[in-house]
């Protein structure tokens, strides 16, 4: 039998919700810090951790453990773990309806929008198309989505890294199948193509990849993932896709921290330094010895990036 969304509820020093933004209900997990207890949630900066493909809320166990003067809650974005799973809305527009969403949902004006990889383009998308929600991004290993394009269309390692993927998972069927079968092999073996071995040598790695293959099963979660990649593909063939390419290039007003592995084998160097075109007054940062999964193989490091950037961003808000 398949798993139950129930199998995301993991227990830690967190509390688990259900959020209702954009007409689907979101399951979303909340740092349970020591300054809560003394301040009104909604009267503390809001942070928004959203994870990458194939992943879901678990991404970010560390910094829902270690970010603190902030609120901080992960989400499993539309389609994955305990969240809703809808035949669509995996658009660069309805995702960032989501975010915005989720924001007021969660009794705020604004947030700062915290992503990986798909994540991360959600971060993007909601910056542009939502301004009035968002303080600030920061993303790991997910450039500037048409910085991103450019790279993957214009240099053959980006596009090596890249395109073979987004290809494969465009047919119909199979790639679900794929991902699912032999309890989501698949899945773990696209993670290690991407991350240093010394974190796959890791229990922290087996502990989570092991989650990750449970929650790939939960009915619809493996469609679900797999039409964001869809949608990135076929709609650059489409009128939505070139419309909001477009509205993609407007200028970027808030602060953006960029984190990338150097050791990361699947978004390399040059679409982060072309992301520099969209968010010149930026700050980009190398992890040193991570790979695709900064967050999760260097956290002790893209924490304290994290953690600078916030107070940077708050201030004594944030004390």
């Amino acid at each position: 039998m398949p798993p139950d969304p129930s199998v995301v509820r993991i227990e830690g020093p967190w509390r688990h919700l259900e959020v209702h933004a954009n007409g689907i209900r979101f399951h979303v997990v909340e740092a349970q810090s020591p300054g809560s207890q003394s301040t009104p949630l909604t009267e503390r900066p809001l942070v928004i951790l959203l994870h990458g493909f194939g992943s879901f809320w678990w991404s970010w166990r560390h910094q829902l453990r270690d970010l603190t003067g902030a609120r901080v809650v992960a989400v499993d974005l539309r389609g994955y773990g305990g969240s809703d799973k809808p035949p669509r809305g995996y658009d660069g527009w309805t995702l960032a309806g989501d975010t915005a969403g989720l924001v007021r949902a969660l009794g705020h004006k604004t947030a700062t929008l915290v992503g990986h990889a798909d994540g991360g383009l959600v971060c993007w998308a909601t910056a542009v198309l939502h301004p009035r929600a968002v303080k600030a991004i920061a993303v790991v290993s997910s450039p500037h989505p048409i910085a991103l394009r450019a790279s993957a269309l214009t240099r053959r390692d980006q596009g090596r890294a890249l395109l073979p993927w987004m290809l494969r998972y465009q047919v119909p069927a199979w790639p679900e199948h794929s991902l699912k079968r032999h309890d989501g092999a698949e899945l773990e073996r696209l993670v290690r193509s991407r991350a240093t071995e010394k974190w796959v040598a890791s229990e922290d790695f087996s502990e989570t990849i092991a989650h990750m293959r449970r929650a790939i099963q939960i009915p619809s979660a493996a469609h679900s993932a797999l039409e964001y990649q869809r949608w990135a593909v076929r709609s650059q063939f489409r009128a939505e896709g070139r419309k909001f390419m477009r509205s993609m290039r407007r200028p970027i007003n808030v602060p953006v921290l960029h984190l990338r592995g150097d050791a990361d084998p699947y978004v390399l160097a040059d679409p982060v330094v072309r992301t520099q075109n969209y968010a010149p007054h930026g700050r980009y940062v190398s992890i040193a010895g991570a790979g695709h999964f900064g967050h999760e193989e260097a956290p002790d490091a893209v924490n304290d990036q994290l953690s600078r950037f916030i107070a940077q961003v708050y201030g004594s808000e944030t004390r």
